[in-house]
């Protein structure tokens, strides 16, 4: 169950009330099944995760933890992030409620967070932290530390796919080959975190070393499948900007008028 922040009610699956609300409102725009699918996936993934059998198996076994880092982290904030919740959520809005919601993504408060580096930082900076200091063996000792993290994966992994691939409004997306990059530079610090732990180079995991190197494999090809799909979500999702659409259009327009003589 989910609390709609529209008819104040809880709802399932999802905010259905506001699916419903955006096709009943623009009936011509309507609202893309394929968001829903996407949202609704991401529901199912982060569900997947956090509920049995792979919550217990995590909690004693590495290679669960690190399938439960991936739906959590990776592929339930990518389907989240595809559903385009904040959009969703404008269209339901009264107009001066959708522009202090507005004003309030593009102000500084979050342009910080909702840069490329930052969301970087925060969602795979974070590992070499949890996983060479003693962090992670704290933390699964802690069963509020462990739900802490979860937490931590979750909003990670949903800022960084939001920077990366959103279709939602951002204060200040920077161009495909920046963001292309960025993601490089993510799958290639994914892939030396992986290697250094299958190799067991300065990692801090008090757990079996069959079970820390399956973890590993699990990291290194799992998160190259999440950030592929992350990738073609880029382009999917890719649009060019207002201001490069009205110049092309000028531009078409001055070479169709018939030259002077």
């Amino acid at each position: 169950m989910f609390w709609c922040p529209l008819c104040s009610w809880s709802c399932w699956p999802g905010v259905t009330c506001c699916w419903r609300a955006a096709r009943g409102r623009n009936a011509r725009a309507g609202w893309s099944r394929w968001r829903t699918g996407w949202f609704m996936a991401g529901c199912a993934l982060l569900a997947a995760g956090l509920l049995p059998p792979i919550a217990p198996w995590a909690h004693g076994d590495f290679r669960g933890h690190m399938l439960q880092h991936l739906l959590i982290g990776m592929y339930a904030p990518l389907g989240l992030v595809l559903g385009a919740p904040v959009t969703l959520l404008l269209r339901n809005l009264p107009a001066d409620t959708g522009r202090r919601l507005t004003g309030l993504i593009r102000s500084r408060l979050v342009h910080v967070p909702a840069n490329p580096v930052t969301a970087l930082v925060l969602s795979v900076g974070t590992l070499g932290l949890l996983y060479f200091t003693p962090l992670y063996n704290t933390m699964s000792a802690n069963t509020g530390l462990h739900w802490l993290l979860h937490a931590h994966f979750l909003l990670a992994g949903y800022l960084f796919a939001y920077v990366i691939a959103g279709p939602d409004p951002a204060p200040a997306r920077p161009e495909v080959p920046v963001r292309l990059v960025v993601l490089g530079v993510a799958i290639a610090a994914h892939a030396v975190i992986s290697q250094l732990m299958y190799g067991g180079f300065g990692i801090n995991i008090h757990a079996p070393v069959d079970q820390v190197r399956s973890g590993a494999q699990i990291m290194y090809y799992g998160g190259d499948i999440a950030e592929l799909l992350l990738a073609v979500a880029l382009v999917a999702t890719w649009r060019p900007q207002p201001a490069t659409r009205r110049t092309y259009r000028a531009q078409r327009r001055q070479e169709a008028r018939p030259a002077v003589p």
